[in-house]
């Protein structure tokens, strides 16, 4: 079944956290240790008790679809190894839900800083060009370098997390999918934030690496410009995002 691989793996002790820990290091998942929103789950900092810090991913909901997606999210970060991905710690399978661990990072996700003015001052414009060529490197490596051939679909400023020195680390694998060699392209389902999915993967559902190449250009402009890219749409009568960059 999926996942099987990293289930007989996860019995090792370095790899297998006890949910009890875990629940009680996030003091029972309370929301002053919310750390964000993945694609299917909610992240919170825990503690555990050596005094190590962690992330902890929980799923929104127990059904298929969630636990689906919890295990793509295992095995395909499993098989990953780059110093701008995410690294994931271990998983616990011992209690009334399944969660994941992963390295915590202080200065928490991209948006939380570039989106806050008073933050977003410690990012000068050096610090901002190495977050953008770190994110491009974790991203060529998914779609060039690693032994499988990935697809994030979801690249945006919250999947981004800053270490103690602002270097980059792309986050929530839930959505990615894989690509067998010499395969042009997937026909897929469209899954992704809105302001950040490309146009023509949106209309036809066709999955190439331009996907993320558009999202990649889209988060390099929310860096430059400090702007989300879903703000000031709509209701408010304004030009979209993308429209006001290019003028």
């Amino acid at each position: 079944s999926a996942g099987a691989g990293f289930s007989a793996s996860i019995s090792q002790s370095k790899l297998n956290f006890r949910y009890q820990e875990l629940r009680n290091g996030t003091k029972n998942f309370d929301t002053s240790n919310k750390l964000g929103q993945g694609s299917y789950g909610t992240v919170y900092k825990a503690v555990l008790p050596d005094g190590r810090e962690v992330a902890v991913k929980r799923l929104f909901l127990n059904t298929r679809q969630w636990i689906d997606q919890f295990l793509n999210e295992v095995d395909l970060i499993n098989c990953l190894h780059h110093k701008n991905l995410v690294k994931l710690l271990g998983r616990s399978t011992d209690g009334p839900e399944s969660l994941l661990v992963y390295e915590y990072y202080f200065n928490k996700s991209l948006d939380q800083i570039i989106f806050d003015h008073s933050r977003a001052k410690v990012l000068h414009w050096e610090k901002r060009l190495d977050i953008i060529q770190g994110v491009a490197e974790g991203l060529s490596y998914l779609h060039e370098e690693s032994e499988i051939r990935i697809i994030h679909r979801d690249i945006k400023a919250s999947n981004v997390l800053l270490d103690d020195n602002f270097k980059p680390k792309i986050t929530d694998f839930g959505r990615a999918r894989s690509f067998a060699e010499g395969l042009i392209h997937l026909s897929t389902g469209v899954a992704g934030t809105l302001g950040y999915m490309a146009p023509e993967y949106v209309f036809h559902g066709h999955l190439t690496e331009k996907v993320d190449l558009y999202s990649f250009g889209v988060l390099i402009l929310e860096v430059v410009t400090g702007q989300r890219c879903s703000s000031e749409v709509g209701s408010q009568g304004r030009k979209s995002f993308l429209a006001r960059v290019c003028n």
